[in-house]
């Protein structure tokens, strides 16, 4: 067996593409058999590259690849990226596939050479990670927003994380937004006087009645309306389907069901029906305690669980307006899609809330497994066209809740979400309670960073991030037949918005953004620009809001009186912070109904220059003297 790759010549310090055998041994090289980019490389005249053929064991390590063109001779043009060893990729080389199937080039093996990441990440805090060393060491890791699951802790412990967010944007180290996840009402088994043994074929008998503890194979359920819920023919469901049983009589308070798919019945299952969601208030008495909780200690966002309408998003709104969370004080209200009444309702619902989560876990119980991805991509597009960010979660890295590597399968999925375009991606378990939480933030954001110059590498970042999608547009189209006369017309924002990004994407730029409310940051990250959004604020709640949305990256500042000032102060910020270099240029972008300098609405984009280093300017001029 031979492998084709790239062999490192200590002697004359260059890359040759050569044969090597399964024993790693040099063999015949290959210099004239490829129609390879051949180039004169720092390290030596000799230095071959052949010219970007990958295969696939470099897309699976690196991410970054070249798709097919349909023709096998089709050129394809990109950036030049320097990889290891003095090899860089070639800006016109033509697409070889033959030859593609054998050769490997490695990206760059240092994570820290990439662009800065721009899917955000979301996680959990628990035991785990709830000490202030560890949660310090997950936001420098790259944590942007930590997820209070108030299925578990108390108000207190929750407090006590809050404290910490606050601690920690308080030293200036980062931006970490708040999100507190309501428990929702759910359907539960009872306690057990000891674990149940199930086998498939077994008795399994629901009960409303009072004192079943698992005895003779009865079992306890919370809700009463669970025997008008089911149906003979049913599936029932145990912890989104870690076991299974078919409803076989219904009689009185009891549901007779046969066990399919065994397991050990413990205290307080989950238990869901296959295609159906329980007729419960979607807000608890429980919920709401929770809620006002968040509203005091100042969160900014809530998930909220099984949302079955749109009726619970506009009540819970509402509540929120007459407790006063308005404008740039204002609560995100997420719905977590996990239900079978949900997916019936979606564009309803994604009309109504400030954003979304894909809850996979019980969204793949009450629905077909098979299904799940279908409405992934659904719920990433409803809410990418609407301006909305999403969240993917569940099960993203669940094996390394208990082991320090994941599996393929899962870097796979976190890569599909990031192409598909999400906002974020969520860790739950992972570092809640793992025994890895660090490694696991550190996996997530590597893969998503790989993924997204992997994206940038073949074919620039797409407005939906997959080929099935429609191409993302305007969010509110502006007047075809007549013109935009009123400077403070929504519309405006937004083409501003449009053409920003487009020149950003033209320069290969990053885009700079001064906002009080936080409207034309969103709006940039809509049209998913190729290089970050610098977003500079007054208000400490929109610059944690911001924390969730793709590619936004926000600062605290104040607005001086003069532009020219916070317009170099924010410069000068960015390069103390190296997001910037000296002759970086930079797409500034001021638009709103209200102006933050002049009287009058006003809508400008502007290029600059970041300055030279005073310094560096003053020893260059005494070197020339």
């Amino acid at each position: 067996m031979l492998l084709l790759g790239l062999v490192w010549d200590r002697q004359n310090h260059s890359h040759s593409p050569s044969f090597l055998n399964t024993q790693g041994k040099r063999a015949v090289a290959l210099h004239k058999t490829t129609k390879a980019s051949i180039f004169q490389s720092t390290h030596g005249p000799d230095s071959v590259h052949p010219a970007r053929l990958f295969n696939q064991a470099t897309l699976l390590s690196s991410n970054i690849y070249h798709p097919r063109p349909r023709h096998p001779s089709v050129a394809v043009n990109t950036l030049s990226w320097p990889l290891s060893g003095g090899i860089s990729i070639s800006d016109d080389a033509e697409y070889q596939p033959t030859v593609d199937k054998l050769f490997a080039i490695q990206a760059p093996s240092d994570i820290s050479s990439l662009p800065q990441r721009k899917t955000k990440i979301v996680a959990t805090i628990g035991p785990t990670s709830n000490t202030r060393e560890s949660f310090f060491a997950l936001a420098d890791a790259g944590m942007n927003v930590v997820r209070l699951n108030m299925s578990h802790g108390t108000h207190e412990s929750h407090g006590e994380v809050i404290e910490l967010v606050r601690e920690y944007n308080s030293l200036g180290r980062g931006n970490l937004a708040i999100m507190l996840d309501t428990k929702g009402p759910e359907v539960r088994s009872g306690d057990v006087h000891e674990p149940l043994e199930l086998a498939r074929g077994d008795k399994v008998v629901y009960t409303i009645s009072e004192g079943a503890n698992g005895i003779d194979g009865r079992l306890s359920v919370n809700y009463d309306g669970f025997i008008e819920d089911v149906a003979l023919g049913d599936t029932v469901l145990v912890d989104g389907g870690i076991m299974s049983m078919e409803v076989k009589k219904i009689d009185g308070n009891d549901v007779i069901c046969e066990v399919i798919d065994g397991g050990t019945m413990g205290n307080r299952r989950h238990l869901n029906i296959r295609g159906k969601s329980a007729n419960l208030p979607a807000i608890t008495d429980r919920d709401w305690a929770d809620i006002k909780f968040g509203v005091e200690n100042g969160v900014d966002y809530f998930a909220l669980s099984f949302v079955r309408d749109a009726e619970v998003i506009i009540e819970l709104k509402e509540w929120l307006r007459k407790e006063g969370c308005t404008g740039t004080s204002s609560i995100g209200v997420l719905a977590k899609i996990e239900s079978a009444d949900s997916v019936q309702n979606l564009e309803d619902i994604l009309d109504a809330v400030d954003g979304a989560m894909v809850a996979r876990g019980d969204l793949g119980a009450e629905l077909p497994v098979e299904e799940v991805p279908y409405w992934q991509s659904k719920i990433v597009q409803g809410c990418r066209k609407r301006g909305k960010p999403v969240i993917v979660a569940t099960n993203m890295l669940e094996s390394m809740i208990q082991n320090a590597t994941p599996t393929r399968a899962e870097v796979s999925d976190i890569a599909v979400a990031v192409r598909e375009g999400t906002d974020a991606v969520m860790l739950s378990g992972e570092t809640a309670y793992g025994a890895f939480p660090q490694k696991a933030l550190e996996v997530m954001c590597t893969v998503a960073k790989r993924t997204e110059h992997g994206m940038l590498r073949y074919s620039g970042e797409r407005r939906f991030g997959s080929d099935e999608a429609k191409p993302i547009t305007w969010i509110t189209e502006p007047p075809k037949n007549s013109p935009v006369r009123n400077l403070a017309a929504k519309e405006l924002s937004e083409i501003m918005a449009y053409n920003a990004v487009h020149m950003a994407d033209t320069m290969k730029a990053p885009l700079v953004v001064f906002s009080r409310k936080g409207t034309m940051p969103t709006l940039l990250s809509h049209y998913r620009p190729t290089h970050q959004i610098f977003c500079f604020t007054d208000n400490e709640d929109v610059q944690r809001r911001l924390a969730l949305y793709r590619g936004v990256t926000a600062f605290l500042t104040f607005f001086s009186e003069s532009a020219e000032a916070t317009f170099d102060r924010a410069i000068d910020e960015l390069k103390e912070r190296k997001r910037v270099g000296a002759g970086d240029l930079l797409v500034l972008v001021q638009s709103g109904s209200k102006p933050i300098w002049r009287s009058a609405s006003m809508h400008a984009v502007q290029v600059r220059q970041v300055p030279e280093d005073a310094k560096a300017v003053s020893a260059d001029s005494d070197s020339d003297s």
